[in-house]
């Protein structure tokens, strides 16, 4: 995790019935940092105290048993569940557990406010995606209906080109196509979910965790992409993002039999349940919407595998029992090399064999569409020409 990072509380409802509440109450939540829902002991301030240091809880069992102290003993209690929880306490403004209390809600805790690595890629992706079609055009609806580039430009600022992976060694290009969108309706429907969903799930792990499985992802996206459908320029973020589901699915499984003593680990139990009814049900309608023309399913498949199998280990550290820590880091180990080391093998073992006209896309295209204009591959087209 990213322990540099204040954790932060969510207050949520954890009576949600609904797969399609728990994705939508990402934006919609009344955010309030770990301070806002410190319980203020008899003489004691959690805020104030050292981060090493546990609750001190002893002020209360001397308190009567009658009904104010049974309601401080229970404060008290969800105090102690919460410092287990967050080691690092913050110090800002002392609000009660009362007031979340009051209001009949229950605080599920995050590792942190913001989806960093979400919203950042959604930015870079959001820029690159202009300044492609500043520099190469806009093509007409009829060749690109997403609003976008000539797909020349796609190739050329480091699509995934199986030509160029397999031939020209251009390794790069199994990372590079996240960054890349095919127009605007595609980048808008991707970011939708990456800086929803997505972010919530980073601030759930923690942006390390994030990162490892977003980052896998896209590399097992193009991989099955190049061997699977080895003739198409394929771009977007997509296959990463299916990967963040794939790992949400991997921490419902491996986490499944954690305990569920303490309020807060019921809480996790639920909360997690719900969430695994949500991306099942995003994951199939995705599924069946990638063999449509002109979608890359490979790719979906692909970051949806990987993100998975890189999930289990990553969950699996966080198993309390240590017996069965080791056996999830193991095989989850052991299937992620399996599945990386396997894939690239095959795809380099000269089993996967593309169309070798798209070591020139611009001359390709041209072959289909009478008006296409190559404004980022111009000189090496003029180049190709020439040579012939």
């Amino acid at each position: 995790m990213a322990s540099n990072l204040r954790e932060e509380s969510i207050v949520m409802d954890v009576e949600m019935t609904t797969a399609t509440h728990i994705q939508s109450s990402a934006p919609t939540t009344n955010y309030r940092p770990w301070s806002d829902v410190q319980a203020v002991l008899p003489g004691i301030t959690i805020g104030e105290q050292k981060k090493s240091e546990e609750p001190d809880i002893s002020l209360v069992k001397k308190i009567p048993d009658h009904a104010k102290a049974r309601h401080e003993w229970s404060e008290a209690r969800k105090q102690r569940v919460f410092a287990e929880q967050n080691r690092e306490l913050a110090d800002d403004e002392d609000v009660s557990l009362d007031e979340v209390s009051s209001r009949g809600e229950s605080v599920y805790i995050v590792q942190q406010k913001y989806g960093f690595g979400a919203i950042g890629f959604a930015l870079v992706q959001t820029g690159v995606l202009f300044l492609m079609m500043a520099q190469c055009g806009v093509a007409p609806l009829s060749l690109n209906p997403m609003i976008g580039p000539y797909p020349d430009a796609l190739s050329e600022w480091g699509g995934k080109n199986s030509v160029n992976i397999l031939d020209d060694g251009e390794w790069w290009r199994l990372v590079t196509p996240i960054f890349l969108h095919a127009g605007i309706v595609h980048l808008l429907a991707n970011v939708a979910v990456q800086v929803d969903l997505c972010a919530f799930f980073e601030r759930e792990w923690g942006t390390k965790v994030w990162l490892i499985i977003y980052l896998s992802s896209a590399i097992g996206s193009s991989i099955l992409s190049v061997v699977a459908m080895p003739d198409t320029i394929s771009v977007g973020s997509s296959g990463a993002v299916m990967g963040i589901f794939g790992g949400k699915l991997a921490e419902v499984i491996v986490r499944y039999f954690e305990r569920n003593k303490t309020k807060q680990e019921r809480i996790g139990h639920k909360v997690r349940q719900e969430q695994c009814s949500a991306v099942t049900c995003a994951v199939t309608v995705v599924m069946l919407f990638s063999f449509i023309p002109f979608v890359d399913w490979a790719a979906h498949l692909g970051g949806l595998v990987a993100g998975f199998v890189v999930g289990i280990p990553c969950f699996s550290m966080w198993i309390q029992a240590n017996t069965w820590k080791i056996v999830g880091v193991a095989t989850g180990t052991i299937l992620s090399l399996a599945l990386f080391i396997g894939s690239l093998t095959y795809m380099y073992a000269g089993n996967v064999m593309p169309n070798q006209e798209l070591s020139d896309v611009c001359g390709y295209y041209k072959q289909f569409f009478e008006d296409y204009e190559c404004n980022c591959q111009l000189d090496d087209y003029l180049n190709n020409k020439g040579g012939q």
